[in-house]
């Protein structure tokens, strides 16, 4: 396995700037470092942080190149179990939409703090998940997470909110590799 070093993972992140989020008012680096920002004020350990902060790393240029045809999420989660050498990472990216998903099904609250961009795109995903889909969902044992990850993910579209700083996201990185 050829596990991501520091600096292709601050190379990853910082090529994220400017690059637009889907009618969002932050760009793909602002986002991805607001929901790691959220992800760390809630104590979120090495791997939920980081999971966080790459939920959509699957829109970066390599990361497209490397996984071509695949959405976002999938694309995203294969790069976290090549390159993170991580499932629990790997699932709770791959995860993050159909959180969305399932907590327009389990939240009667939940629809209206969606932007338009992101009702937009649950039309795309399939709509609410069914009866079926939500107890699949439920089952599986890293769900808590990845309801956290869609929630902080909904929030961390403020170009005024706080980010976490990137060598904050580059510790947790050395820590999760050094373990």
């Amino acid at each position: 396995m050829n596990l991501l070093t520091t600096e292709e993972l601050a190379s990853l992140v910082d090529g994220l700037a400017g690059l637009p989020y889907g009618g969002e008012a932050v760009d793909q680096r602002t986002h991805a470092l607001q929901t790691g920002w959220y992800a760390a004020r809630a104590g979120a350990d090495d791997e939920l942080l980081l999971a966080a902060t790459l939920h959509d790393i699957g829109r970066a240029r390599p990361v497209r190149a490397a996984y071509p045809g695949l959405p976002h999420e999938d694309a995203g989660a294969a790069f976290a179990r090549d390159r993170l050498g991580s499932a629990r990472i790997a699932w709770m990216i791959g995860q993050h939409v159909p959180a969305k998903r399932f907590l327009v099904a389990t939240d009667s609250s939940y629809r209206a703090l969606l932007s338009p961009a992101s009702i937009e795109s649950l039309r795309v995903q399939g709509g609410p998940m069914d009866a079926a889909e939500v107890a699949e969902f439920r089952a599986r044992p890293w769900s808590t997470e990845a309801v956290l990850v869609r929630r902080w993910d909904d929030a961390a579209k403020d170009p005024a909110a706080p980010t976490l700083e990137l060598p904050a996201v580059l510790a947790a990185h050395t820590r999760l590799t050094n373990a």
